[in-house]
């Protein structure tokens, strides 16, 4: 991203946004409700119109529309807080549709597919299951496998553990600390700061529409360079 501002009618939700993502790096988008994380994140693959500003995608400027829109969407997997699976289709059905609709997979391979993916996020003996019969930490990891089975180059990830009772928010992240290791870059916004510092390579802390410091989650928690960032952590840390 280069230079990204975006504006709701007179309100400016992004101010010049500057922000590199590397191949393979995990980047934890932090900071209070109403910074403007999740719009940067829904800007990435233009789910939001930037205002004016550059976003290029593993070097191609970000389509506009069309097909070039769609393919973007389907290399830069998106997680979001409410976890959006279709409620008539069974879990392995939520996983294959993409793949069979976008990708023109057969329905075999598709649902061979599917039911790796459900076992990597632990959910093969819900293959069969409707969403309603499924915990929210289940119907997450789901999404999760529904994003992987277009095989994207990048996910993005809209707080995916904030629509989630406590007890099952580990589950979640778990799955994504996994994805972490085997390599997948990721922009993660997030409130859970332990899986920022633990398991992210950079975080990136926002206020009021700009992205005010980042660098290495060790140094960021212990030692903010910025009079914002100590406000925030003071607020969310234990003392």
């Amino acid at each position: 991203m280069r230079g990204v501002n975006k504006f709701f009618g007179d309100f400016q939700a992004l101010k010049d946004i500057d922000l590199d993502i590397r191949r393979r790096e995990v980047v934890a988008l932090i900071g209070a409700s109403g910074s403007g994380k999740s719009t940067l994140c829904r800007c990435l693959n233009r789910l939001e119109t930037v205002t004016d500003g550059e976003i290029t995608i593993d070097g191609q400027p970000l389509p506009e529309e069309g097909k070039a829109l769609t393919a973007l969407r389907s290399d830069v997997g998106m997680v979001f807080q409410s976890f959006n699976l279709f409620p008539h289709l069974k879990a392995i059905d939520n996983v294959t549709l993409g793949p069979r609709r976008v990708r023109g997979a057969s329905k075999a391979e598709a649902e061979a597919q599917a039911r790796e993916l459900l076992e990597r996020v632990g959910l093969s003996d819900k293959a069969d299951s409707l969403p309603a019969a499924l915990s929210g930490g289940q119907q997450q990891r789901v999404a999760i496998a529904r994003a992987l089975a277009m095989k994207p180059k990048a996910m993005l990830f809209d707080e995916p553990t904030s629509a989630l009772d406590p007890e099952v928010i580990n589950e979640v992240l778990d799955v994504m600390g996994e994805l972490a290791e085997q390599g997948m870059t990721m922009l993660v916004v997030t409130h859970e700061m332990g899986f920022a510092r633990q398991v992210c390579d950079r975080v990136a802390y926002m206020d009021q529409g700009e992205i005010v410091e980042q660098g290495d989650p060790e140094q960021f928690f212990t030692d903010p360079a910025s009079d914002r960032a100590k406000a925030f952590l003071s607020k969310i840390l234990p003392h």
